[in-house]
């Protein structure tokens, strides 16, 4: 099994960015995929969750409005749009799978880091 995120990087306050999360070994499409962070010095935060059909989205009180979730069922990966980027955004951001029935079947992508300065 793994999740790969890519796309983190370095971007200006108010710039935009695309994270994506590969995944395998897994049943993709049986899976509800979500995204945290965690930021220096602070406990992990949810950002956003979308269910295994993607027919429902969730998000975090400080992206709403800001970040949208996707995925792609044949291409086995899911996305975090991040649009009006604030330096508050800075953190390891993680993909995370959880079985749509089994909710104890998880599993966590080794994360990877944004960084909003200028």
């Amino acid at each position: 099994v793994q999740l790969v995120e890519s796309g983190g990087g370095l971007v200006q306050p108010g710039g935009s960015l695309r994270l994506s999360c590969a995944a395998s070994g897994f049943t993709f499409n049986k899976y509800d995929m979500s995204w945290y962070r965690r930021a220096p010095g602070k406990e992990r935060e949810f950002v956003a969750e979308i269910t295994s059909t993607g027919g429902y989205r969730n998000y975090g009180d400080s992206v709403k409005g800001r970040f949208t979730i996707s995925r792609d069922n044949a291409k086995n990966t899911v996305y975090l749009q991040m649009s009006s980027l604030k330096p508050m955004d800075t953190a390891v951001y993680y993909c995370r799978a959880r079985h749509s029935a089994w909710l104890g079947d998880v599993y966590w992508g080794q994360g990877t880091q944004l960084t909003v300065s200028s």
